[in-house]
């Protein structure tokens, strides 16, 4: 049968409405990955924290709750977290709790019963507890898992005797903090201590630690190299190095001793872009006739270059001042592509108010590589109080979970200018208590 010339018509426009309404409606929507947050709330009756889970969206970054989450932590106070083996295994940091049942863990008023426990990740992003096993330093703080996915570093506060402070840091030592190293099995997730083969306690018993200086900050492991950032206020702020051997997971004194920063305020020590940065919160002056406009600046970011031997090489004229409104930064991300790089900044509580959240955006220069300059705008803001930042899997996005208004706020990266705009269908999403640490997992089978 023929159409006639009206029919014929109007056939073609409604195919023509069929096909735009494919491609404005028909975009195929699917998780590109998934978003953990761990948090302080108490999710049972012993105090535990947990573990919240988000599945990504690929076409908007709208989050939703992975069913089964959240999941309690295994212990008190959630902090750091990391994914290794190919995201088959997750290990939380629980820090416990001090006397009084505060979050604040102190040398005066340290943290009780504090805990690494393994959880598995399986379909659709659910986490499954495993094992529990326990730091035997004091106030462990930080986490980290080596590039081979075969040893976890733990960062503690304190060392379990500072006895065998001076064997391995000097006469002078009378305190220090220490890393513990834990070998990974590939094939249960179990953890065992690294034996430190430098150094033995004065009855000849070898350490199952590695001493470093008292006062720790943070630490890092970049390439063969772990650096712990140290210091106070008082004795101003340095870095001392081990280096690293992906092998054993044994940590070797080096023969650099501690390098002096010059600077009191240190929060963070962070690779990115194949540069060393160290995050600072206290003020800097910029000269006119630089990058950065000329002024004052609330904190300011350090690069350096580091050595063969782990040494760290501060850059000619590479202070980066952080954004004038915001402060207390905390760590740093670059994006997928190496182009822009931006500092999530904490702010500083004051009176009960938190101010100066929100992130800085940069763009990074090809020569020097470590030379930042601001975006335009450099400013985004952020939930208050956030503690991480990370981009999902797909690089469109980025994410952070904030501390002081228990929230996540999410943003799209524009990949042109590194601006970053508000999502298409939710910016922010209210967590189950206050954001410790966020990290995300591009395996969604």
């Amino acid at each position: 049968m023929k159409f006639k010339k009206f029919g014929k018509a109007l056939l073609m426009g409604a195919l023509s409405a069929g096909v735009i309404l494919c491609v404005t409606s028909c975009v195929r929507s699917y998780t590109v990955g998934y978003l953990y947050v761990t948090s302080t709330v108490t999710s049972e009756s012993n105090g535990n924290g947990i573990i919240s889970g988000y599945k990504i969206d690929h076409n908007t970054g709208f989050l939703t709750p992975i069913n089964g989450l959240p999941v309690a932590s295994g212990g008190a106070n959630p902090g750091r977290a990391v994914l290794v083996s190919g995201s088959r295994f997750f290990y939380v940091l629980n820090q416990g709790v001090n006397a009084q049942g505060g979050a604040t863990c102190t040398t005066a008023n340290p943290c009780q019963n504090a805990n690494i426990v393994e959880f598995s990740v399986g379909g659709n992003g659910i986490l499954t507890p495993q094992q529990t096993f326990f730091p035997q330093g004091i106030n462990p703080f930080r986490l980290l898992a080596d590039g081979s996915g075969n040893f976890l570093l733990v960062l503690d506060q304190s060392a379990p005797d500072n006895s065998s402070c001076a064997l391995a840091l000097g006469a002078s030592a009378t305190t220090c903090g220490a890393i513990e190293v834990w070998q990974i099995n590939q094939t249960t997730g179990r953890l065992t201590p690294v034996v430190n083969a430098q150094v033995t306690q004065a009855s000849g018993t070898p350490l199952t630690y590695f001493p470093v200086p008292a006062n720790p900050i943070d630490f890092l492991l970049s390439s063969s190299t772990v650096y712990t950032l140290f210091g106070t206020p008082a004795t101003r702020d340095s870095v001392f190095p081990y280096g690293y051997s992906a092998t054993t997971g044994q940590l070797t004194l080096s023969q650099n001793s501690s390098q002096p920063l010059g600077i009191s305020k240190a929060t963070a020590i962070v690779s990115a872009a194949g540069v060393v940065y160290v995050l600072d919160n206290q003020p800097v002056t910029i000269p006119s006739g630089g990058t950065f406009p000329a002024g004052t600046y609330p904190s300011q970011i350090l690069p350096f270059s580091a050595a063969a031997n782990g040494a760290l090489q501060a850059q000619v004229g590479g202070i980066i001042p952080d954004d004038s409104t915001l402060a207390n930064p905390i760590y740093i991300m670059v994006e997928s592509k190496g182009k822009f790089i931006y500092v999530a900044n904490q702010g500083n509580n004051v009176q009960g108010v938190n101010t100066n959240s929100g992130i800085a955006g940069y763009f990074v220069t090809t020569s020097p590589s470590y030379q930042l300059s601001f975006l335009n705008p450099s400013n985004y803001g952020t939930g208050s109080g956030p503690q991480c930042i990370v981009e999902d899997p797909s690089n469109q996005f980025i994410y952070t979970a904030n501390f002081v208004d228990s929230t996540i706020t999410g943003r799209a990266v524009d990949p042109n200018d590194g601006v970053l705009n508000p999502l298409k269908v939710a910016n922010s999403y209210k967590l189950q208590g206050q954001a410790n640490w966020c990290l995300v997992d591009g395996r969604t089978n």
